[in-house]
C-alpha cells in the first residue's frame, strides 16, 4: 500500500527528482551560487567595512558614538 504524503513532502520530492536528472542545470546552479557568494560576501567585505570598530573597541563606546551622532544630527 502506498503511503500518503503531504503537500510539502510531494513538492520536495518533485524538486529533488528534477535536480537529480539535470545535467546542464547543475552547472548553472553552481554559477548562480558563485555569483551570490561574490555579491553578498566579497562585495560586503570590500565596500562595507566595519565603521564602528574604528571608533571604539567596546560596545559602550560604539553606542556612545552612535548616540552622539544622532543627537548632533537632530540639532
Amino acid at each position: 500500500m502506498q503511503e500518503k504524503k503531504g503537500f510539502w513532502a510531494r513538492a520536495l520530492d518533485l524538486y529533488v527528482d528534477g535536480f537529480r536528472s539535470m545535467t546542464l542545470g547543475k552547472t548553472l546552479w553552481l554559477i548562480i551560487g558563485i555569483k551570490l557568494f561574490i555579491f553578498f560576501v566579497i562585495i560586503k567585505i570590500l565596500f562595507f567595512p566595519n565603521f564602528l570598530s574604528s571608533k571604539s573597541d567596546t560596545d559602550e563606546g560604539k553606542a556612545q558614538y552612535v548616540r552622539e551622532q544622532l543627537v548632533n544630527r537632530g540639532s
